[in-house]
């Protein structure tokens, strides 16, 4: 195993910029990862590992085509954007996304911009089988390292991607059918409107949904509640949205 002591080798400078920048990720196709857990969901998702580097001695497993190097705890504090890194840190390469229609139920995030909400979302996603999630507007990045965090190794398996409002109208012209989580007058129960052949979308923690996007939905929807609640939190939201339609296809 090679090692890397100096904090300005440009391999950590590579890493520094993968956790601070969405742009250099979506540019080079990569992200960041920490974590033994982290590290062997990847390899069991069958995602591609670039380059490891860990304070260990020996990985715990082999992990086949990435470059593995030995780092000191100081060299790992400058590589990481975490406060605090575990001792093993890696690049992964960006799974390719399906550009097509979602198939199934799904669920489109506008403007979700906290990334634990975000991580939250897709690791919930992930467990009851929705097909995709969309993302539209000032979303938080779903490969920036407190998303990855948060998502407990659902980034490698939920079918994550963003698309225009031009997208989206193309889509409902194909036959797709969106209904939007608002709280106003019109929306419908949510336990009466057949949201498992559809698209539901969640609005941000504090606006909720945009206009742009409310005028697409072909209806809107509420999740009833006791008197005197204002709102759920995004994720919550979400949560209880994927369960309900979880129910409808008998997955739970």
């Amino acid at each position: 195993m090679n090692e890397i002591t100096s904090r300005k080798n440009p391999l950590v400078q590579h890493f520094r910029r993968l956790g601070a920048d969405g742009a250099y990720r979506r540019e080079t196709g990569e992200f960041l990862c920490d974590g033994e857990k982290l590290l062997k969901d990847a390899l069991l998702s069958g995602a591609e590992v670039t380059t490891v580097l860990t304070e260990r001695e020996e990985l715990p497993f082999s992990v086949p085509g990435a470059k593995v190097y030995r780092v000191t705890r100081a060299v790992m504090e400058a590589a990481s954007p975490l406060k605090t890194p575990q001792d093993i840190l890696f690049a992964c390469k960006m799974p390719l996304r399906d550009a097509s229609r979602p198939a199934g139920f799904s669920i489109l995030l506008d403007g979700i911009q906290d990334p634990g909400n975000m991580g939250t979302i897709l690791r919930t996603a992930a467990a009851f089988g929705v097909g995709q999630v969309l993302l539209t507007g000032a979303c938080a990045d779903p490969f920036g390292p407190k998303t990855v965090r948060a998502t407990m190794g659902a980034v490698f398996r939920m079918p994550v991607r963003r698309v225009t409002l031009a997208e989206l109208a193309e889509m409902k012209s194909e036959g797709l059918t969106l209904y939007g989580a608002a709280l106003r007058e019109g929306s419908e129960d949510i336990r009466s409107v057949p949201i498992e052949s559809g698209v539901v979308a969640i609005g941000s923690e504090g606006r909720g949904l945009s206009g742009d996007v409310l005028a697409l939905c072909d209806k809107t929807v509420i999740i009833p509640m006791a008197p005197g609640t204002e709102s759920l939190n995004a994720a919550t939201a979400a949560a209880i949205v994927i369960w309900e339609a979880a129910k409808r296809r008998k997955l739970v």
